[in-house]
């Protein structure tokens, strides 16, 4: 089979690659574009380390053909800090500790970023239950969650101070 041209907005700028039907968007975001902050972690979508937002919504990239994301808005973990000011829930992951061997990290802070986009005020059951498709081996969830929890409240109070 012959690669297939693919172009698509990822982390706000337009991206051309070439890509074999056959691989995943984990594998493009990874081997194509140098995008290596997506982990694969199962291969087979139920451990979300290789979690980015697809058109809005969140998806595991390793279940996702590359030929799939022609056209498509993609936001992976590198495109969530904004420069070098690091987003509130990178800044409460580090603060809480709820890291340790950096796996499973950039597919929890993807998808609590989309979360907490999309409900300002979910709670910690809330969260429980969206974060319920990544896994984490090292640290916990509880330290994982505290940390959604205090960047939930930060994101709110610099929405009220603008």
């Amino acid at each position: 089979m012959s690669k297939r041209i693919v172009s698509a907005t990822i982390n706000g700028e337009v991206n051309e690659f070439l890509v074999e039907p056959y691989h995943t968007l984990l594998e493009a975001l990874r081997n194509e574009l140098g995008l290596t902050g997506s982990k694969e972690g199962c291969g087979n979508g139920n451990c979300g380390a290789c979690n980015v937002v697809m058109n809005g919504q969140l998806v595991n990239s390793c279940c996702v053909l590359g030929v799939e994301a022609n056209g498509a808005t993609i936001t992976t973990i590198e495109g969530v800090a904004e420069g070098e000011q690091l987003h509130p829930l990178q800044q409460q992951f580090l603060e809480d500790a709820a890291l340790q061997c950096g796996i499973c990290t950039p597919g929890f802070i993807v998808a609590a970023k989309q979360l907490l986009e999309t409900e300002q005020d979910a709670d910690e059951e809330r969260m429980r239950h969206f974060l319920a498709g990544n896994l984490c081996r090292c640290t916990g969830y509880d330290k994982i969650i505290k940390a959604v929890i205090n960047a939930r409240d930060v994101m709110r109070s610099t929405a009220g101070a603008r």
